[in-house]
């Protein structure tokens, strides 16, 4: 269990009532880490806290609101007494040509998702340098890697993230704050879901050498060894692909049949 003392470390995870945010925080948990949850959704907000009780802060918050989100980084700062991991895991995506994208819907995925991890980020790092350490994880994705059809907004916001996540390593290692991000392939998350239909699945499937789609938890390992200093002291502005061999993968064999079910 990581150490600051005799207290536990403590974190932040932003988009933190489902999917890979759920996920990581019952790996914190299990760590013996302090955890601050947000999302804006009040119904999942709700139903986290009947799940952890008293063991998660758990309350809405939308990433875009700068001043909202600078009030309540330092309200966890304080009460937890020190601020030593943000996990950025708020966001959003659509699947829909480029041709059909609006520019509504393009500024909306960029402003979650890129703005919304820059202004927790920012906040985080003002904390964390009066501290002298911390750790910043984003969540990038493959699609922020690579070119995937539909995916005009989410695939450029996520772009983004990656190259934000490197400047931030960058500016923040001279106070001891590593930043790094992890870029999940397929994910089985509620997002995913949505925006993988049987034929698109098959597809992910064939172009994935592990032939199957992964559990959040198997982000959220990945996840929790960015956040601990005792295990990734010397790793700051990587992008970790947790994508079953995708990103890696070139010709491949061609098969009939997935283990996985589509």
């Amino acid at each position: 269990m990581p150490n600051t003392g005799s207290r536990p470390h403590a974190v932040i995870v932003t988009g933190g009532a489902s999917g890979i945010g759920l996920a990581t925080i019952e790996r914190l948990l299990a760590s013996g880490w302090r955890v601050a949850a947000f999302d804006r959704d009040q119904t999942a907000i709700a139903k986290l806290r009947n799940m952890h009780g008293d063991k998660v802060r758990a309350d809405v918050l939308d990433v875009t609101d700068e001043q909202a989100v600078e009030a309540t980084v330092k309200s966890v700062a304080t009460a937890f007494g020190r601020l030593d991991g943000v996990v950025n895991s708020a966001g959003i995506g659509i699947d829909i040509h480029v041709l059909d994208t609006s520019v509504s819907q393009f500024r909306n995925v960029l402003d979650i998702n890129v703005t919304g991890t820059f202004i927790v980020g920012r906040a985080a790092a003002r904390i964390m340098k009066d501290q002298g350490a911390g750790a910043i994880v984003n969540i990038a994705s493959i699609a922020g890697l690579r070119g995937f059809k539909g995916r005009a907004a989410y695939g450029a916001s996520k772009g983004a993230v990656a190259i934000l996540t490197q400047v931030m390593a960058v500016d923040l290692a001279r106070y001891g704050i590593r930043v790094n991000a992890v870029a999940p392939g397929p994910i089985d998350t509620p997002l995913v879901q949505a925006m993988h239909p049987a034929a698109v699945r098959r597809a992910v499937l064939h172009y994935t050498p592990m032939r199957r789609y992964a559990a959040p938890d198997e982000v959220a390992t990945a996840i929790l060894f960015l956040l601990d200093s005792t295990q990734s002291s010397f790793i700051t502005g990587a992008i970790l692909p947790v994508d079953g061999g995708f990103i890696g993968a070139g010709l491949m064999e061609l098969e009939t049949d997935s283990p996985e079910k589509a």
